[in-house]
């Protein structure tokens, strides 16, 4: 690199700092005022002390510097302070009144000349801050939206494959379940491709732009109806009844997965033999960021010589893993249909 472009790279990076240092003045309340006048009287002062050395002619020498210093480094009402401040006394001390001349026109467009000169460098010192308070502000959102992406596809990442362990633990049960009965591998295969069609279906909901504000309940309600035209049950009305819940996204995944389980298991079991009936939703606070959520049926419940704590089969397994996911407690019952709580804790 020749000199001349290492010395046109230095200064704009010189310039930059100027206005990084000239920032906390210009920020302050009453500052910037007080040093424009300063800066005012010092010019008045240097100027009377070399008024005996200068030829005549010279009324503006020391107040064009402090006008373009007072804009740069405190702002447009300073500089303007500072350049009227200027005018005046330039005029009243060194050209018309202090002096015993008459404002002729040669005066006057001296004085036009310093008013128009200095009005230009404070609209361009005042337009460069401008551009480079917007230039630092564009700076900002940018890198706060890229530390926003990096975050979120580092989430992404973390999902997907929490997701493809979930999968992959899924085809594991069902192939177990296989192997003790291989005349079940097409029902098998059929419900794995259920769970993974719900799996993709609660991640394009979850994910669509439109949906990102949508409240727990309304959300909650539109998967629980969606389940239920999918399965093609009829008859069946679905009841959401929560407070708008601060999950993270893995919670509500989680969460959408597990309520999509039991939903999905009563709309196979509990209502099998084409009854009508309801499936209800019920999320209720249970302490300091502790909430319980209920899935309740009212079909025809479970036998009575079921235990689903000692029931090895793939649906509860599922659930519970769900429910230990969510860092939860599941519990249930079956009276008048079949009920699933799970209570957990707002991460």
């Amino acid at each position: 690199m020749s000199e001349n472009a290492a010395a046109a790279a230095a200064n704009p990076a010189f310039f930059w700092r100027l206005v990084e240092f000239a920032r906390p003045l210009r920020r302050h309340r009453w500052l910037p005022d007080a040093f424009g006048v300063a800066m005012f009287a010092a010019a008045l002062a240097l100027r009377f002390a070399v008024d005996a050395v200068l030829p005549p002619g010279f009324p503006f020498l020391t107040f064009f510097p402090v006008v373009i210093l007072t804009t740069f480094f405190c702002g447009l009402r300073p500089g303007i302070t500072c350049a009227t401040l200027s005018t005046i006394a330039s005029w009243y001390f060194f050209i018309g009144p202090a002096t015993g001349m008459e404002m002729t026109g040669q005066a006057m467009m001296a004085l036009a000349f310093f008013i128009s000169i200095a009005s230009i460098d404070i609209i361009l010192i005042h337009f460069t801050f401008s551009a480079a308070d917007k230039l630092r502000a564009e700076k900002e959102t940018t890198a706060r939206l890229y530390e926003s992406q990096r975050t979120m596809f580092q989430e992404l990442q973390h999902r997907v494959a929490n997701n493809m362990q979930f999968v992959a633990a899924l085809l594991l049960l069902q192939k177990r379940r296989v192997a003790d009965d291989p005349g079940q591998a097409v029902a098998a295969l059929d419900e794995a491709r259920a769970r993974l069609d719900t799996i993709a279906r609660i991640h394009r909901q979850l994910h669509a732009p439109e949906r990102l504000d949508l409240p727990t309940g309304q959300y909650l309600r539109e998967l629980c109806c969606d389940l239920v035209a999918a399965s093609g049950v009829e008859n069946i009305r679905c009841e959401v009844t929560t407070p708008d819940l601060p999950l993270s996204v893995t919670q509500l995944t989680t969460l959408s997965m597990l309520v999509a389980e039991v939903v999905t298991n009563s709309l196979k079991h509990a209502f099998a033999d084409g009854r009508a009936g309801s499936i209800r939703i019920l999320v209720v606070p249970r302490g300091p960021d502790r909430y319980e959520v209920s899935i309740a049926d009212d079909g025809r419940g479970l036998p009575a010589q079921l235990d689903l704590a000692a029931s090895q089969g793939l649906g509860w397994r599922i659930i519970q893993s769900l429910a230990s996911q969510l860092g939860g407690t599941l519990d249930y019952g079956s009276a008048g249909g079949t009920t699933v709580r799970v209570e957990f804790a707002i991460a």
